[in-house]
């Protein structure tokens, strides 16, 4: 699946504050944040990422093979889990005692986790990896966790299929986050569990997205469509500061970032179809760029 890279400019002079205008404008980033972002406002990457474990559901662990499957022993073994974040950020998992990847980690406790941006749709997108120790918790811990896990799942599927148990990674050793091509940091890890999320990020997940592109998905592609032709529109995350747009164009797909005006920090739902209205009623989104 091919990606578009094209940016949609207006002639010189039409914006305000310097900037061009037109639209929406492409920017390689994701998650709320950019290479440039202390010039822009942006949540700092430490904080993206916060937000993107509360945004996403599923993540790929990548264990050590163990030698009890008596094969590929030391290989990183895949596989796909749920998982929801405690408070400072370390995620908890429900595994299975007779999954590979519960049997590798008590074996090595060493992984990592990789997490991607809801509604992936290539390169461009925001993800991260996360290194860590998984360990399972101990007996008087498993309702904490169980309380940890509904409150991000609304119920714990795999509760209802046989004996399941609660992990987490209790050490997290370092974090590498990819905000999209141009955007590479390595996060400081007491910063990353010293932060508290965006508001909206814990509280609105899939069903805020949800009742906002049901409202905002045909207008901001009629806004783009003014520009170049737009076959869908769809908000993918959201922050205090702004949204991430996925536009498709045919097989072709794009990440574009809608900023809020500045100053304003959105934490509600209804905030931020206020925010939007603002935007979309005004015709433009004014580039990000300097």
């Amino acid at each position: 699946m091919g990606m578009s890279w094209s940016t949609i400019t207006a002639p010189a002079g039409s914006g305000s504050g310097g900037g061009t205008r037109a639209g929406l404008f492409r920017t390689p980033i994701s998650g709320g944040v950019q290479s440039a972002t202390s010039a822009h406002g942006l949540p700092r990457p430490a904080l993206a990422v916060r937000n993107l474990m509360e945004q996403a559901r599923f993540a790929h662990l990548c264990t050590v093979m163990s030698r009890m499957h008596h094969r590929r022993e030391g290989y990183p073994f895949g596989s796909l889990v749920d998982f929801a974040p405690d408070s400072t950020g370390h995620p908890i998992f429900s595994f299975s005692p007779l999954a590979i990847h519960t049997r590798n980690l008590l074996a090595d406790p060493r992984c990592t986790l990789v997490v991607q941006i809801p509604g992936w749709s290539g390169l461009s997108n925001a993800r991260v990896t996360i290194f860590g120790d998984v360990y399972p918790l101990p007996e008087d811990q498993q309702e904490w966790a169980h309380k940890q896990y509904i409150a991000k799942h609304q119920q714990g599927p795999s509760q209802q299929w046989g004996n399941f148990y609660y992990f987490r990674m209790q050490n997290i050793r370092d974090i590498y986050f990819i905000g999209g091509f141009g955007t590479v940091a390595w996060v400081d890890v007491k910063e990353y569990e010293t932060l508290q999320p965006d508001k909206i990020a814990v509280d609105g997940g899939e069903q805020y997205l949800k009742e906002l592109n049901a409202i905002f998905s045909k207008p901001l592609k009629k806004l783009l469509s003014n520009e170049t032709e737009v076959d869908d529109a769809a908000l993918i995350s959201i922050d205090s500061k702004g949204t991430d747009i996925r536009v498709r164009q045919g097989a072709q797909f794009n990440i574009q970032r809608i900023s809020f005006d500045e100053g304003q920090s959105v934490e509600t739902l209804e905030e931020a179809k206020a925010a939007l209205r603002k935007l979309i009623h005004k015709g433009k989104v004014y580039n990000l760029q300097k």
